[in-house]
């Protein structure tokens, strides 16, 4: 008699620790984690993923840390963007990743490999304002949440010693920021230069990187530093 009232005792005992198992996996598989408070995407090249510095080092991480820091917020930065990539191929790898149309903010970095690779002008003077008004579309058509960024000028590195030229660069340069300018102004879109912090790069070697070509994360601190009020504002 003792024997079937024990084993239904320890049989209520499993039962209820199973069900209150259960109960807990089912409660912790539907938390969910909160939204971010705003979102980011950064288009672009090598300015953009940040060739020859720490993953988190390059300007759209930085600039997400500084605004999530001074706003107390938790913002997320999506980057689309390849060492190379000329205009085409960043139109080619956003056809591929086909962004939303949600972003509370876009930057626009391209063009500089167009030039290094000696592309026909007539190329970008195409294809940048094809992907400039792919930048407002995915800031929800909305070309106030959009910066296009100018290009570094790489002629003030230790490359230059390499070149024949590198005032042709700094010049061939000038035109692409000349057209990105113009064609952002005629979009109600923000252009912000930071060409000027790079040209400094030969009197401070720590504005370059350690391949003797890309910005170093110093460099990229000084871009944040003008994009921050811009984002900010945007994100009001």
């Amino acid at each position: 008699m003792k024997t079937p009232l024990l084993c239904t005792v320890f049989m209520g005992i499993f039962l209820s620790f199973g069900l209150s198992c259960s109960t807990t996996k089912k409660t912790a598989n539907t938390t969910t984690p909160s939204p971010p408070d705003y979102t980011y995407l950064a288009l672009g090249d090598s300015y953009t993923i940040g060739e020859s510095v720490c993953s988190n080092c390059n300007f759209p991480k930085q600039l997400k840390d500084s605004l999530n820091t001074a706003t107390q917020q938790n913002g997320t930065v999506k980057i689309i963007a390849k060492t190379g990539w000329t205009t085409t191929d960043l139109l080619a790898a956003i056809a591929i990743e086909k962004p939303k149309n949600n972003y509370d903010l876009v930057t626009l970095l391209i063009g500089v490999n167009n030039q290094f690779q000696k592309k026909p002008f007539e190329v970008y003077q195409k294809e940048f304002p094809e992907l400039l008004d792919l930048a407002i579309q995915f800031a929800q058509n909305d070309p106030t949440r959009v910066v296009v960024v100018s290009i570094p000028d790489y002629a003030f590195t230790p490359y230059r010693k390499r070149v024949s030229n590198p005032d042709l660069i700094s010049k061939e340069l000038k035109k692409y920021d000349a057209f990105a300018h113009k064609i952002a102004s005629e979009k109600g879109v923000i252009f912000q230069n930071i060409t000027d912090i790079t040209r400094r790069g030969i009197e401070d070697t720590e504005l370059v990187a350690n391949d003797g070509l890309h910005p170093s994360e110093k460099a990229y601190t000084l871009f944040v530093n003008r994009l921050f009020p811009l984002a900010q504002q945007i994100l009001k």
